[in-house]
C-alpha cells in the first residue's frame, strides 16, 4: 500500500516508516518539523533501502493535505503528528487543542474529500488516567487527567463518530504505554531537544555526563521498591504494531482499539539497574518528592492486540536500554550533531 505518515520524521513515526518499508509498503512522509528534524530522512532512506517521498506541511492545512493525498494516490494514513508533552499541555492547552484536535479534523476532512478511508491513530494510555486496577485492558474507564490526554480521547471519539457516519471508514486507535529505546543500528532514535522530560532520555544523558543526576519522583509508593512502575515498550515493537494494524484494517475490514505494551511493569529503580548492568555506566540519582498527577503503577493487558493483530512485544528491557544507549553514544546531539 501507499501510506501517508503524518509526523513521519518524529520518534515513533520514523521507526514506523522503516517497518512499513520493510514490509513492502510505500511511504509518503508529512511533517512540519516543529518537533523533529529533516536530517532524519536520509537515515530513513538508508535503513529502508529506497527513496521516501517527503513533504513539509502542517496537518491543519486541509487543502494541502487533500492535494497530497490525491497526487500521491495514498490508500491509508498513519497519524502521528501531535504535540505530546503532558506538562506543556497543562501550560498551553489551547495550543494542544488547536494542533492535536483541529489537525485531526483537517486530516479527516482531507481523507473524506479524496476517498481515503483507512486510518491508524497514535493514541495513548493517558486516556485511562489513574486506572482502578492493573493490568489495564481496553474496557477500563476513560478518565483523562490533562489536556494532552484529552486531545487523544477526543480524537478517538471523533474517529468512532466518523465510522458511524461512513460505512466504508475503518480506523485503529493504538493506545501506547511507555515507548523507549531506538533502532538497533543506532541511526534513528529519540531526539530529545533541550532537557528531556521522558525517563529513558534522561537516564542516557545522566549516564553520558550531560546531566548531573536523575531525579526519581517518590521513593514511598506502594510498590516493591517504592518507585513508580510503568510498562516500557521498545519503539521497534511499537512500530511493528502499526504495520500489523494497517494490515488488519485491510484483511479484516473492521475498526479496532487496542493497548500496546509488554504486559509487564518495571519500576524506575529496576530500569536504572538494568541500564547500569547492560550498558556498564552508572546512573546517579536522587529520590525527591512525588509529582502531582503520578500514579504508583500502570501496565497494560496486551492480550487483545495479541488475539486480533497477532502482535506481541518481542524485545525486553535489556534491549530497550542497550539500544537507547547506543543511540545516545552515536548521536550525542541528536540529528543536529
Amino acid at each position: 500500500m501507499r501510506v501517508l505518515v503524518t509526523g513521519g520524521a518524529g520518534y515513533i513515526g520514523s521507526h514506523t516508516c522503516v517497518e512499513l518499508a520493510a514490509r513492502g509498503h510505500e511511504v509518503v512522509i508529512v511533517d512540519s518539523f516543529a518537533n523533529s528534524s529533516p536530517r532524519v530522512v536520509p537515515r530513513l532512506e538508508e535503513l529502508a533501502g529506497s527513496r521516501l517521498s517527503l513533504h513539509q506541511l502542517d496537518v491543519r492545512d486541509e487543502a494541502a493535505l487533500a492535494d497530497l493525498l490525491a497526487a500521491q494516490r495514498c490508500e491509508a494514513v498513519i497519524h502521528f503528528a501531535a504535540l505530546k508533552a503532558v506538562g506543556e499541555s497543562c501550560e498551553q492547552p489551547l495550543e494542544y487543542f488547536a494542533n492535536n484536535i483541529c489537525g485531526s479534523v483537517s486530516l479527516l476532512r482531507a481523507m473524506r474529500e479524496t476517498g481515503v478511508n483507512k486510518l491508524i491513530f497514535s493514541s495513548s494510555c493517558t486516556v485511562y488516567g489513574a486506572p482502578d486496577s492493573v493490568p489495564v485492558n481496553e474496557t477500563a474507564p476513560l478518565r483523562v487527567a490533562n489536556p494532552y490526554g484529552r486531545t487523544k480521547l477526543v480524537v478517538e471519539e471523533m474517529l468512532a463518530d466518523v465510522a458511524r457516519a461512513d460505512a466504508k471508514f475503518r480506523y485503529a486507535s493504538l493506545r501506547y504505554f511507555n515507548p523507549v529505546g531506538a533502532h538497533p543500528g543506532g541511526r534513528i532514535g529519540e531526539d530529545a531537544r533541550g532537557t528531556p522530560t521522558n525517563l529513558m532520555p534522561l537516564v542516557c544523558q545522566v549516564a553520558a555526563g550531560r546531566l548531573g543526576q536523575l531525579k526519581v519522583y517518590g521513593g514511598d509508593w506502594p510498590t516493591p521498591d517504592g518507585t513508580c512502575i510503568r510498562d516500557y515498550l521498545h519503539v521497534v515493537d511499537l512500530a511493528r504494531a502499526h504495520v500489523s494494524a494497517l494490515e488488519y484494517l485491510v484483511d479484516r475490514d473492521r475498526s479496532l482499539t487496542v493497548n500496546l505494551g509488554t504486559g509487564r511493569g518495571a519500576s524506575v529503580l529496576e530500569l536504572l539497574g538494568t541500564f547500569e548492568r547492560v550498558c556498564g555506566k552508572p546512573v546517579p540519582y536522587e529520590i525527591v518528592g512525588r509529582r502531582d498527577g503520578d500514579v504508583a503503577a500502570v501496565w497494560a493487558d496486551p492480550s487483545l492486540a495479541s488475539r486480533e493483530l497477532g502482535w506481541t512485544a518481542a524485545l525486553d528491557l535489556d534491549a530497550m536500554c542497550r539500544d537507547a544507549w547506543r543511540w545516545q553514544c552515536e548521536n550525542p546531539d541528536g540529528f543536529d550533531g
